[in-house]
């Protein structure tokens, strides 16, 4: 065990309440603080929806949302804390202001994680008086549905402090990785955005339409993606036709190094995906919560069957 008990988020979102969740639910107290009441506010109902999506029983519920607090300032949230986590809006200046108030107010053994998908870790915590105890856990949305956390190391980081969060992700329940350099997109989202770089080219240069990418993904590779991943994949293969392939293959890949001018375009013309109606597909509201609703029954019937 890490002994690592009492936890602390900061930012009370979608993110920030997944994390909580996952907290709660193993049996930590977690102190939740957000600038914006509204969103403490609605902390229990939402909390209390995603354990019920997690298959809580009523008891099970009660108990867990007794473990999680909300609080309206953020030096009381972090007073006693082992552990702070910021999931804030992905913005740099203010996650670092964030962790300005939390070093004052928390304990000074206490260690501190930003949940962000990008934005170095080191950026973040460059102005700390003791950097040596922070570090990034970024977790993957929705986090109470999904196993992954990345844990990601600066230059500064001890090696207790990630053996410490780590062997706490994993006595509740996460799949925590070492992420051994702090650049930018970590393991995950680099590896996402290459395939997602790629599937916008194959629609920009009209190779296909974005269904015909989507079906091919959801219908071959991405069906064994849980159980093998593409290294074990290319084992499996073997190496050798691994890189028969990536001599006929890499070449005519996309490279450019910048992102799609037809991605630009769609924002540009306020083309935003679900939030506007239209992206690469045209959405109903009614279309963009059934496939919210599938996803999420698909995450957790995975994860029973993984299990």
């Amino acid at each position: 065990m890490s002994g690592l008990t009492n936890i602390s988020v900061i930012g009370a979102g979608l993110m920030g309440h997944g994390i909580a969740v996952s907290f709660a639910r193993a049996g930590h107290r977690v102190g939740v603080h957000d600038a914006f009441a509204e969103s403490l506010e609605t902390l229990p109902a939402r909390a209390a929806a995603s354990l019920e999506l997690l298959g809580h029983s009523p008891v099970e519920r009660e108990e867990a949302l007794n473990r999680i607090e909300a609080k309206e300032s953020l030096a009381d949230c972090v007073a006693a804390a082992d552990l702070v986590i910021e999931a804030a809006p992905e913005k740099l200046e203010l996650k670092q202001q964030i962790f300005e108030q939390v070093e004052e107010a928390a304990p000074q053994n206490c260690i501190l994680a930003s949940n962000t998908s990008v934005i170095p870790i080191t950026s973040i915590m460059a102005d700390l008086r003791h950097r040596e105890r922070a570090l990034g856990t970024h977790w993957w949305n929705p986090p109470h549905l999904i196993p992954l956390v990345e844990v990601i190391r600066t230059e500064w980081t001890l090696p207790d402090t990630m053996e410490q969060v780590m062997d706490l992700l994993a006595s509740i329940g996460k799949t925590p990785v070492r992420v051994e350099k702090d650049v930018p997109g970590f393991i995950g989202n680099r590896l996402q955005h290459a395939l997602w770089r790629e599937a916008i080219s194959l629609v920009e240069n009209g190779i296909c339409d974005a269904a015909a990418v989507d079906t091919v993904i959801n219908s071959s590779f991405g069906r064994r993606l849980s159980v093998l991943g593409p290294l074990a994949n290319a084992d499996l293969v073997g190496t050798d036709l691994t890189l028969a392939i990536h001599q006929n293959v890499l070449s005519d890949l996309e490279d450019s190094g910048r992102p799609s001018p037809y991605l630009e375009e769609l924002v540009a013309g306020g083309r935003l995906g679900m939030k506007s109606g239209e992206g690469f597909y045209k959405w109903t509201p009614e279309e963009a919560d059934a496939l919210r609703k599938r996803v999420s029954d698909h995450l957790r019937k995975l994860e029973t069957i993984l299990d």
